[in-house]
């Protein structure tokens, strides 16, 4: 496809003469001015695992240590789904509806938009407000809608203001003084795969892998600055939303001249608009030569750059009135433009000579400044679309966007965005290659939504239709009532009214769901009436807000969080809610022990609707109209998974190590949205799902074969922590193998076998966890034990029901967030 331009118009003057009234030539650094020092092309690397409002905690509520004796053992049954039998015990004084059979069949039916508003009013009268929170908002300019504190940008206003923001495939930073060019300007890199650098290798591990790799951060490759520009300069953000943020560098504070940057994720070009100052482009790593070149278009002047490095870059200077740049290479850091300038420059690292010069100069003079997301359902397919909003050239010959696609936007093209693909590709630092794209917008389709997925176990590998397994064989049913007559009278408040959101929200939970498989598959009304009651009293102590920290509305960040880290200073409690760390962790657990509450007891929903609600609102707010919480805040929709770090400074910006309760949280909204009738948030958590099942395969769970991160690391199976810049096979809480495996395994709920496919499983399980493997799941101890038994129902339920049903069955393997009773289900079920 060609991407040629007519002649155009800049700004609404026509440019008919040379755009280079000097001859084209290259510039080298003056010999006088060269310097002593070494050019700057390694960077520095973070191999130490930040842990700032991340306290060494394993995920576990208190554990229970009862024992059941006297259970048969596997060989009397058989839980295959050919074998389930029809449940027919009553449901006395229990209300439950046919919605299920009825949403799944509506969602067959009818388009669904899938960002509607939830509300826009206050949060509920029980959560109190107020404006003190711990983290200062650094030189954020005021603006008219909420901002998120988990996203990409989240380095530019927080602590040292001086870590790189990642918008892939570039990062940027704020020099701030530093290395060679000692610029105060914004800093560009772009990492090769050649130069990550790779941790030890652990031996224990078929293939030996690396521990870690990482990208180094702090190579200045170019930057953009000014003359003007030195120690009083301030950088200052505005516009702050989902897929993109301005950053602005001022020389001194309310200053009217400045650079601004349009930050955007995916952006082809990283651009500076400069307001009335002198152009200074610097590079750390030092110019080998800049060479003046004719531009596609009248009224863009361009420059080839190489560096010492030998990596060759572009750049193109559009000015506001036709004025010529004059770029002069003064030293091997500075080339210098003239006084009192104004326009946009734009530079982007060219890996592809001629060809990709070809498609950069066709896609010069317009840039990404934001966003808008649209998605919507029908039947079993999802459709979302990616709107850039842009600025610069204008009129209809102004070309299309140049943006950059990760691999799992590629695999998900449809419509016209296949066509738009270039043979431009850059590596990204932990999400493979990426692929550039001439396109304003992007169309992506996810065809296969788990409409059906409910509350019991589902197997996707199974047809549509038969993939939910509700009711068990008689047999089964026997062994489970035995164990879940006495869970069931674990003491619920006890292990819920816990001073933490997270451990509290895991024990309701696991509850939730003991009780729906106790009435549902189990056909045992009386005693799950028993468990509802108790489990009604623990979640409205939430619901009120007594817990031992109650939720507050932070008017300042615009959130809701915990009151903990206010009461006791301490920034890491709770997993550091109060930072917005972890929130569709916390939240999901409630959100998903609240859809079982209102599917068995209906009446329940008026009462504690509004404050559940609030918690989506909070950690995935679906609409821009919504004043008092910013859009989806912990999923990134480009991405295509939550980021869990909050309002903590990064070297390596944002992270995620939970993957498998980044799903959870997808499917406690679905659910939840099931339960109150809302279709738009049902249909907004399948489509969430399937986006996180192809990006977990990609980036997560890594399969044999998997091509986005190095083979060095590949062997580990497994991301362990997930980082913006970096990948590191451990946890916050220890490098155990069933830890940094089985961070990703938890919760094992109905979602589990659509996220963990089968192959995965199996690879994972017989390389780590069986009996020839590092780490046999026969040695391991606690519950992590029950949570190795649990996932190996995805690819063995028989070996799985045997662990769960042995008769000298030890409680100590059950964590305190999963209860025996579920397992045993999930198993039979699956």
């Amino acid at each position: 496809m060609s991407y040629a331009l007519p002649e155009r118009l800049v700004n609404g003057i026509s440019f008919t003469t040379d755009p280079f009234p000097r001859p084209s030539s290259t510039y080298y650094p003056p010999t006088t001015t060269v310097q002593s020092t070494a050019p700057a092309t390694s960077g520095v690397i973070n191999s130490v695992l930040e842990t700032e409002g991340r306290p060494s905690v394993q995920p576990f509520p208190t554990p229970t240590a009862e024992k059941v004796t006297g259970l048969h053992v596997w060989s009397t049954l058989n839980v295959s789904h050919a074998s389930v039998q029809p449940l027919t015990s009553s449901r006395a004084n229990f209300t439950v509806h046919s919605w299920k059979r009825r949403a799944a069949k509506q969602a067959m039916l009818d388009q669904t938009e899938v960002f509607q508003p939830l509300a826009t009013g206050p949060p509920p009268s029980q959560i109190t407000s107020r404006s003190d929170h711990p983290a200062p908002r650094l030189n954020i300019a005021p603006q008219s809608t909420p901002l998120s504190t988990n996203k990409f940008y989240a380095n530019l206003f927080l602590g040292s203001q001086g870590q790189g923001v990642w918008t892939h495939p570039y990062s940027l930073a704020w020099s701030k003084g530093t290395q060679n060019a000692q610029s105060w300007g914004m800093a560009i890199s772009h990492i090769d795969a050649d130069q990550r650098v790779f941790g030890p290798r652990n031996s224990n591990i078929s293939g030996s892998p690396v521990q870690y790799y990482i990208n180094p951060v702090g190579i200045q490759s170019i930057i953009l600055s000014a003359i003007e520009l030195g120690t009083s300069t301030v950088l200052t953000t505005d516009s702050l939303q989902a897929f993109s943020a301005n950053a602005n560098l001022l020389p001194h504070p309310g200053s009217p001249y400045k650079i601004t940057f349009p930050l955007v994720q995916g952006m082809g070009f990283v651009t500076g608009r400069y307001t009335n100052l002198q152009p200074a482009i610097q590079s750390s790593v030092f110019f080998r030569s800049a060479s003046s070149a004719a531009a596609s278009a009248n009224g863009i002047f361009k420059y080839q750059i190489t560096l010492v490095d030998g990596k060759s870059w572009l750049l193109y200077a559009i000015p506001t009135n036709g004025q010529d740049p004059q770029l002069t290479l003064v030293s091997n850091t500075l080339l210098r433009g003239v006084p009192n300038w104004s326009g946009s420059i734009q530079v982007a690292k060219n890996p592809a000579d001629s060809s990709g010069e070809y498609i950069y100069d066709n896609a010069a003079g317009v840039y990404p400044v934001g966003a808008s997301l649209t998605a919507s359902t029908f039947g079993q397919t999802g459709t979302y679309q990616f709107q850039w909003e842009k600025a610069g050239l204008t009129g209809r010959n102004a070309p299309q966007l140049l943006m950059f696609a990760l691999p799992h936007h590629v695999e998900s093209f449809a419509g016209p965005t296949p066509f738009a693909k270039t043979s431009l590709r850059l590596q990204t630092t932990t999400k493979g290659v990426s692929t550039g794209v001439v396109a304003d917008r992007w169309t992506l389709v996810e065809a296969n939504l788990p409409i059906d997925m409910a509350f019991a176990p589902w197997n996707g590998s199974l047809p549509q239709g038969s993939r939910s397994a509700r009711t068990l064989s008689p047999a089964a049913v026997s062994i489970i009532n035995t164990v879940a007559a006495s869970e069931i009278q674990q003491d619920m408040n006890n292990q819920t009214n816990l001073d933490s959101m997270y451990f509290s929200g895991k024990a309701l939970s696991k509850f939730a769901a003991l009780i729906y498989t106790v009435h549902e598959m189990c056909g045992e009304p009386d005693l799950a009436r028993l468990g509802l009651g108790q489990l009604k009293i623990a979640f409205a102590r939430f619901a009120t807000n007594q817990q031992i920290h109650p939720l507050v509305y932070d008017s300042a960040w615009k959130g809701i969080v915990s009151s903990g880290t206010y009461t006791t200073g301490d920034a890491g409690q709770d997993f550091g809610n109060t930072y917005y760390n972890d929130h569709h962790f916390h939240y999901g657990y409630f959100i998903h022990a609240a859809s079982i509450i209102a599917y068995l007891d209906p009446p329940w929903l008026q009462l504690n609707k509004e404050w559940v609600n609030t918690l989506v609102r909070d950690a995935a707010n679906p609409s821009t109209e919504d004043p008092y919480f910013p859009f989806s805040r912990m999923f990134d929709w480009y991405h295509g998974h939550s980021w869990a770090k909050g309002l903590f400074e990064s070297a390596d910006s944002k992270d995620e190590e939970s993957s498998s309760e980044d799903a959870m949280f997808a499917y406690a909204i679905k659910m939840w949205g099931r339960a109150t009738g809302d279709r738009s948030m049902e249909a907004r958590g399948n489509l969430m799902l399937a986006v996180l099942a192809r990006t977990l395969r990609n980036y997560f769970l890594l399969q044999e074969g998997n091509a986005n991160h190095p083979p060095e690391f590949t062997p580990n199976k497994v991301t362990g922590i997930l980082f913006d810049n970096k990948v590191d096979a451990t946890t916050y809480f220890g490098t155990n193998l069933e830890y940094v495996h089985g961070i990703h395994m938890l919760p094992l709920l109905p979602y589990s076998s659509l996220t963990r496919p089968a192959p995965f499983v199996s690879q994972e399980w017989s390389l780590f966890f069986d009996s020839s493997g590092p780490d046999p799941a026969t040695n391991v101890q606690g519950g992590w034990k029950g949570i190795l038994y649990a996932n190996l129902a995805l690819i063995d339920p028989k070996r799985s029901w045997e662990f769960f049903a042995q008769k000298e069955f030890d409680m100590r393997w059950i964590d305190g967030g999963a209860s025996r009773t579920w397992y045993l289900a999930f198993a039979a079920g699956e």
